[in-house]
């Protein structure tokens, strides 16, 4: 089958602005492009009054628009829209499994508050088979902030696995970006003395996590030689190390439990999907 990058469109600009995004990640991969809208009302059949053709045709512009102006910037790119008749979470769940990539919007309301999500989209990623990114609102800035650190893939990792899914999508993003690899896991210390933890402790501990991180990419790093890594134990919570590593990072990349009872996404995750300043995919691990 041939592989395809799917990016769903509401109307929003920050949809827009996930399809502009898949469409750079399928010229990478060598896939195709499907721009997805999903609206209950759409009479797929062109049937109906003047009123309901009317919806129809404001419904296939939004796919439409996205699709010439993607052509204009990738004329080589393989494009499809597709409007469908369907509840958005199920047309996004079914054609997230026919996908390699399923990319969405996120919103950011202003520059103090959290993005937020939509139902659908936390639906979504906490169900889907195959990866999801998130990408937030706005294009990235010419010149990063001062004191930002390079353009770099992140990837956050727990050590208690299995990672593999994760680090090998990790590793695959950042070789063909030609970017390097950070590996970043957050460990909170508990404590109950009033001064805290020993700054000889908190260095063994940090030093003994390293040391387990650099031991598991240590398969990864043979297999993919192009790829600079570099890996960093942060003595916090695990949600606040990815937010943190993430800054300036081209992609922040985590995985996701699966849970067929109650699907969810994880504290972490939800956490850098609300908060971290990059694109985020969330990876599904058993």
């Amino acid at each position: 089958m041939e592989p395809v990058v799917t990016a769903g469109l509401d109307g929003s600009a920050e949809s827009h602005t996930a399809a502009h995004w898949a469409a750079v990640e399928a010229v990478r991969r060598g896939a195709s492009l499907r721009l997805l809208h999903a609206w209950v009302l759409y009479a797929a059949d062109g049937s109906g009054s003047p009123a309901e053709k009317e919806r129809n045709y404001w419904a296939e512009r939004i796919v439409e628009d996205a699709k010439n102006e993607i052509r204009q910037r990738h004329p080589d790119l393989p494009v499809t829209a597709h409007v469908t008749a369907e509840d958005p979470e199920r047309a996004l769940l079914r054609t997230g499994e026919e996908s390699e990539l399923l990319v969405l919007g996120s919103r950011g309301l202003d520059a103090v508050e959290s993005f937020f999500l939509g139902d659908t989209a936390l639906h979504v990623m906490a169900r889907t088979v195959n990866p999801v990114v998130l990408v937030r609102a706005g294009e990235r800035p010419e010149e990063p902030p001062p004191g930002a650190p390079e353009p770099r893939v992140v990837v956050g990792l727990d050590l208690r696995g299995p990672d593999d899914a994760v680090l090998r999508f990790a590793f695959e993003e950042a070789a063909r970006r030609a970017l390097p690899l950070y590996a970043v896991h957050g460990r909170s210390l508990h404590y109950s003395a009033p001064a805290g933890v020993a700054p000889q402790a908190r260095e063994e501990v940090g030093n003994a996590v390293t040391e387990d991180l650099r031991t598991l990419l240590l398969p990864w790093t043979r297999k993919y030689p192009g790829v600079t890594v570099e890996a960093g134990a942060r003595l916090i919570s695990p949600a606040k190390a990815v937010i943190q590593a993430s800054r300036g990072a081209d992609l922040l990349v985590l995985g996701r439990h699966r849970h067929r009872i109650a699907p969810r996404i994880g504290a972490v995750a939800h956490a850098a999907v609300h908060h971290a300043p990059c694109p985020v995919a969330v990876v599904p691990v058993a």
